[in-house]
């Protein structure tokens, strides 16, 4: 009888305190709300130009050929053009925004044309390919890249005459300067394109193209070249 009476009034105690838990939890104010956070945007990584590159380039050359006539007619002016194609190598390097390289590039051409002079002599001027090594400096703007280049250029020429009877030919290079600017964008983390334009430009040459029946041919031959070309570069590193 005791027992049953303990653990009624036992049982009516915790039931009194669960009672007077929940009239006290009813009676506190609702928990705050979490504060509200923004959701972080995502911000592409800015390209980096740093690094070495290697790559391939076609376009279209347009030159001008001037020839003195050794006997005493007008000069003899070529206008040449047609398709070049070559590869380049190269480095940037980027300090924020500003980006300074090197670059040394080769190119076949197909740069010929022909004339006479004032006795009716088949002269031809052919340059055969060119080569320049250049400094680089550019803005970059993210994923753009606008830049100006100038260094040494160098060209082969193979030119001939014939007087009829005898053809008399010499192949020889050319050192000159060049200057040019361009734009390139990064198609991806390694791979590039570009679109530059280049002006080469060459001094005089002396040319000795004797034959055995004008025994003396001598002429001065300048040249100066335009080149248009796009290129695609892939570039080594992250």
């Amino acid at each position: 009888m005791i027992s049953r009476v303990f653990v009624g009034g036992c049982a009516l105690a915790a039931g009194t305190v669960a009672f007077a838990c929940a009239a006290q939890a009813a009676d506190l104010p609702p928990a705050p709300r979490p504060a509200y956070v923004a959701p972080v945007a995502y911000a592409p990584p800015v390209y980096n130009w740093t690094g070495f590159y290697v790559g391939g380039n076609i376009g279209a050359g347009f030159a001008n050929s001037s020839w003195s006539d050794p006997f005493g007619g007008p000069d003899n002016t070529f206008s040449k053009d047609g398709f070049i194609g070559g590869g380049q190598i190269g480095a940037n390097y980027q300090f924020n925004w500003f980006v300074v390289g090197i670059e040394g590039d080769f190119d076949w051409t197909g740069l010929k044309a022909s004339g006479t002079d004032s006795l009716a002599h088949s002269i031809t001027a052919d340059t055969q390919w060119t080569s320049t090594v250049t400094g680089r400096v550019g803005a970059a703007f993210d994923r753009l890249l606008v830049y100006g280049k100038g260094g040494i250029a160098f060209a082969h020429d193979r030119d001939s005459m014939n007087d009829g009877f005898f053809t008399a030919t010499t192949s020889f290079n050319r050192t000159g300067w060049t200057g040019g600017a361009g734009v390139e964008y990064a198609l991806s983390q390694n791979w590039t394109a570009k679109l530059e334009y280049d002006y080469l430009g060459f001094g005089s040459e002396s040319l000795n193209l004797a034959t055995p029946t004008t025994l003396s041919y001598t002429t001065n031959a300048s040249l100066n070249v335009q080149e248009v070309k796009a290129g695609i570069n892939y570039k080594f590193g992250p």
